[in-house]
This record gives C-alpha cells, sequence and structure tokens, in this order.
C-alpha cells in the first residue's frame, strides 16, 4: 500500500486533484492535513492517508484477502474477546474509530442500529478503537466514552494500532465488510452512503444463507454531535499543534514547546484562527499558562466543535464563547449554554455551536477562565 505523507502528495498528483481550505467536511474521514479527493477511484484504492474531509470512497465487492486476526487488542469493551477464528460464519463489519473524530461520531447511530436489525441473521459488528490523539489511548478515557455515547457493540481496544496495521488502515472512520468464510469483500472509506453500506451487509448475508432480510434501510434520528452534518460547511478540520496547525493568524509565530504570549488577530480571514494570552503550543494542543485566555475562528458552518482537555491535576476549566461578539443564545451547542457559559471536565470533543439561524461567516471566540485547558483541533458540520 502506498501512503500518502506530506512527502508524496506528488506522487499522487496525476490521479488526484487538490481541494483547497474550504473544504466540506460531509462524509469525511479523519486525517493528518489536506484533503485529496482522487479522479482515479482504483488507484485510491492502493493509496492511503490519514484524511478527515475527505469525500467517501468505497470498493466495489470483490475479495481484498483475509480478514486479519484481532490479536493486540488491550482489552475488550462489551464482549469477550473475538477472533477471525471465533467469527468465522457471521458476517462481520469491522469499524475503526476514535472517540473525539466527530466524523466517527455521526456513522455510530447507523453501525449501531445494523447491529441491532441484523443480528439475528448472522451480523456481528466490531469497533475498533484505535487512538488520534494521545488521552484516546487510555483504557479509562475510552471506557468513559463508550459509557457516554452509549456504545452497546464490542469495542477492541487498539491502542497501539496493532489492528490498524493488520489491515494496513489509514482511515477514521473506516468499515471493512467480511463475509461468512472470513474474507475482506469491501470496505468504505469515510461517513455518508450509508443505504450502499446497508445493501452490502444484506447481500453477504444472502450469500451466508440468511432469508426474509427486511430490505428497507434504517432510518436514523441523530441529534448531539451524532447528527448529520448540514449542506454548508466551508471550514475544515484545524489543528492546534505545531505538527499540524494551519491559517494561524495571530501576529506572533506560533512556538514550538515554548511559552509565548500571543494577541488576537484583529480581523480574521475565513478560517483563519489565533490564540490570545500565554500559551504552550506543543506538537498535538496548544495549552494555556494562565489565565485568562482566548482563541478565536472564523468559521462557515453550521456546527463549530472543538477537541479539548482539562488540566493536568483534573480540576474543570471553566469557558465563556462569543459569536461575532455575542452569546450565542439559541445558537449555543450541547456543551455551552445560551449565555455561553460551559466546561472542560473531560478530554473529549465538545460542540460548542449549532446554529438555527441561515449558515453564514461567522466569528467564534472561547475565553478560558482557568489555566491549564489543551486545545487540539476545530470540527465542523
Amino acid at each position: 500500500m502506498v501512503r500518502a505523507t506530506r512527502n508524496s502528495w506528488e506522487v499522487l498528483a496525476s490521479n488526484a486533484h487538490w481541494i483547497g481550505d474550504n473544504v466540506p467536511e460531509d462524509h469525511g474521514a479523519c486525517r493528518e492535513p489536506g484533503v485529496l479527493v482522487l479522479k482515479n477511484l482504483a488507484f485510491w484504492s492502493g493509496a492511503a492517508a490519514l484524511l478527515c474531509g475527505v469525500v467517501a470512497i468505497a470498493s466495489g465487492m470483490g475479495d481484498e484477502g483475509r480478514m486479519p486476526d484481532l490479536d493486540g487488542a488491550l482489552a475488550w469493551l462489551n464482549s469477550t474477546p473475538l477472533s477471525s477464528k471465533s467469527l468465522r460464519g457471521k458476517v462481520v463489519l469491522i469499524n475503526f474509530w476514535t472517540y473525539s473524530c466527530i466524523n466517527s461520531l455521526r456513522e455510530l447511530p447507523y453501525l449501531q442500529a445494523w447491529a441491532a436489525k441484523y443480528k439475528d441473521a448472522g451480523l456481528v459488528v466490531i469497533g475498533v478503537h484505535a487512538p488520534e490523539f494521545g488521552f484516546e489511548k487510555e483504557r479509562a478515557n475510552v471506557e468513559n466514552a463508550v459509557r457516554e455515547l452509549n456504545v452497546v457493540l464490542p469495542v477492541a481496544i487498539d491502542s497501539n494500532h496493532t489492528i490498524w496495521q493488520a489491515f494496513r488502515n489509514e482511515y477514521w472512520p473506516a468499515d471493512y465488510f467480511i463475509d461468512g468464510k472470513g474474507r475482506i469483500r469491501h470496505h468504505h472509506f469515510g461517513e455518508g452512503d450509508y443505504e450502499e453500506s446497508e445493501r452490502v451487509i444484506q447481500e453477504l448475508l444472502r450469500e451466508n444463507g440468511a432469508t426474509s432480510l427486511n430490505a428497507g434501510p434504517v432510518r436514523i434520528s441523530a441529534q448531539g454531535v451524532e447528527a448529520p452534518p448540514s449542506e454548508d460547511v466551508q471550514s475544515p478540520e484545524t489543528y492546534a499543534g505545531y505538527d499540524r496547525a494551519e491559517r494561524f493568524g495571530s501576529g506572533e509565530q506560533l512556538g514550538h514547546d515554548s511559552r509565548r504570549t500571543y494577541s488576537l488577530p484583529l480581523a480574521p480571514a475565513l478560517n483563519e484562527w489565533g490564540l490570545a494570552g500565554l500559551w504552550n503550543a506543543g506538537p498535538e494542543h496548544s495549552a494555556l499558562e494562565a489565565a485568562p485566555g482566548k482563541v478565536v475562528f472564523r468559521f462557515h458552518a453550521r456546527d463549530l466543535h472543538m477537541v479539548l482537555g482539562p488540566a493536568k491535576n483534573g480540576r474543570p476549566i471553566r469557558f465563556k464563547i462569543t459569536l461575532d461578539g455575542a452569546a450565542p443564545g439559541d445558537d449555543h451547542g450541547v456543551d455551552s449554554g445560551p449565555d455561553g457559559s460551559g466546561e472542560v471536565r473531560e478530554p473529549r470533543l465538545y460542540q460548542l455551536i449549532r446554529q438555527k439561524r441561515r449558515v453564514q461567516d461567522r466569528t467564534f471566540v472561547i475565553e478560558f477562565l482557568d489555566p491549564g485547558v489543551e486545545v487540539f483541533s476545530f470540527t465542523f458540520g
């Protein structure tokens, strides 16, 4: 498999076109920076990158080889350990996900609905939790997320990416469809195309001898962070650590592992962000050294989320948000109040804005009233 890294974009250029900063996240998959959409999908099936915001990509039905074993999981949640041998005779859907990825969260209701609908017909849906950020490697954090998200699927904790590597996977979310003989017959990268994925499940179940299947697709009415994205998303996933930071608009250069005082950009352009106050930027997040501190983002989307972590001492971090200089009111998210107030209590994705009015360019500012918060990324919907 060819891995599309920073040094190999040129190799792929003849088979791809680049989508710039205003790429929508619809049907996305979490990634390293940038969005690549290949003109030749057959070529794309042999190329991979850690992508978020890439258009959903699916293979046709075929034979992609034997399902790797599930050895290497540090623990299993909601199930005893499963293996390719114990699953023989079942149709299996392996879903790679991570709990702070908005694309993974939006796919979750469909995975759980398929598992329930087709359980008696012989389907087993397994979530392989493979972390993107360091805090997602900790078993306690994964257990807490599975509980809060009401995940009832078997979950393999793959904090060392052992199963991920066995499948040669590079995406969140990624789905691998396995027949009753243990052969991978189809894959799908990114959220979306749910009716096609369900059609594949039904076809594999029929091959395996299932009859009297309900052919109608599941209907999902998800709320909160699991709700489908809007049709007007012009802001890309953006990281706050220096390894993957882009479009940083403060007057000062983003530092590397050093305390630095920043000032907010006076008039940020669309998809530009900045810091104010004393921060220490690390490779995957920026940490507030002294309160108060602010973050600004000029965005165009219905929803704005941030991946945030609390102080190392575990104390909650209070915050206040504004939208175009005023309290968000009815446009607040599930993790903020109409007055813009909220708290960071555990490391996860926080939905801070869900607009009820027409989507347009807006300026978002979050002020942290306590030190120690860690800011990882922004995502949109």
